[in-house]
């Protein structure tokens, strides 16, 4: 039984894209797999890990399924991000050879951000849970006319080897997650800081134009806006934000007060510190030095 406070968990089997992002950013802590999003989160709340890594979205694929409705009531706080690069290999049996392939496995995400591959080769497709899983069934089933796209780690976790790795379509194929924890730890002032929060607006027309107004008046970059249905009710409207300042700027403090003034409830997740690739894309945008 590994110790909770070096356990961090995160969503799918040994291997996950989601389990190597934890090993990078956190090499001396211990990986717990866990078999939903949900169930990650509720590790942390019950005290067999300290922390959890999420993917919130991913570049090529856009945003992850049902985590922005687990995050506002989830009892915990965003305390990180971490920008990783997916590389995907194709993973088959030892002794197999490209010539042995006629079907390749994997998440649906992973497979249509190969899809150059997979004509190229004339693969069939088949979708599986997840990435890490497929490497997992192909290493159980031992045929080597089946491989899987996954991580390299995925390949060394199930004894499969890498047939051909950066498979991916697209070069700048990039996730983004979130690192929680059950304590808030708001970054300090200095350096560029990520505020994430979710809010309701209230029911009066144009509620969210006067609600964002703040924001653009007072100078705060909103990097990141998506609304979802609350309790399945088409009426009932949430908003989930990333904002590059700090609450305790004056900027945000005020553009936060016409928010509060506009919405019928405001909940800041998260104040962190922004990751390097997030200050890199930031300077290059905007032309700066790096």
């Amino acid at each position: 039984m590994s110790d909770p406070v070096r356990t961090i968990a995160f969503q799918g089997a040994p291997g996950a894209y989601s389990d190597l992002a934890c090993r990078q950013v956190f090499p001396d802590m211990v990986t717990l797999p866990c078999a939903g999003f949900d169930d990650a989160m509720a590790a942390v709340r019950d005290g067999q890990a300290a922390l959890a890594m999420l993917p919130v979205e991913n570049s090529v694929a856009g945003r992850v399924a049902d985590i922005h409705h687990l995050l506002p009531d989830s009892g915990l706080h965003i305390i990180g991000e971490h920008f990783a690069r997916v590389e995907h290999h194709l993973l088959a049996v030892p002794g197999a050879t490209i010539a042995d392939l006629k079907t390749v496995r994997s998440h649906v995400h992973a497979l249509s951000q190969c899809r150059k591959l997979i004509r190229e080769l004339d693969l069939k497709a088949v979708v599986a849970a997840d990435t890490a899983g497929s490497a997992a069934e192909v290493a159980r089933a031992g045929d080597k006319s089946v491989a899987s796209i996954a991580s390299e780690l995925a390949g060394k976790i199930y004894g499969l080897v890498s047939l051909r790795q950066n498979i991916e379509d697209a070069e700048h194929n990039t996730t983004r997650f979130l690192i929680m924890s059950k304590e808030p730890q708001w970054s300090p002032r200095g350096g560029l800081t990520v505020t994430t929060f979710v809010f309701n607006v209230r029911n009066v027309p144009a509620a969210l134009y006067k609600a964002l107004g703040g924001f653009a008046t007072n100078g705060v970059n909103m990097t990141k806006l998506e609304s979802y249905m609350v309790g399945g009710r088409f009426a009932a409207t949430q908003f989930y934000a990333d904002v590059e300042a700090h609450p305790d700027d004056r900027s945000l403090k005020l553009a936060l007060e016409e928010l509060t003034f506009f919405s019928t409830e405001v909940k800041i997740l998260g104040v962190y510190p922004a990751h390097p690739a997030r200050i890199a894309a930031r300077q290059e945008n905007r032309g700066e030095p790096g």
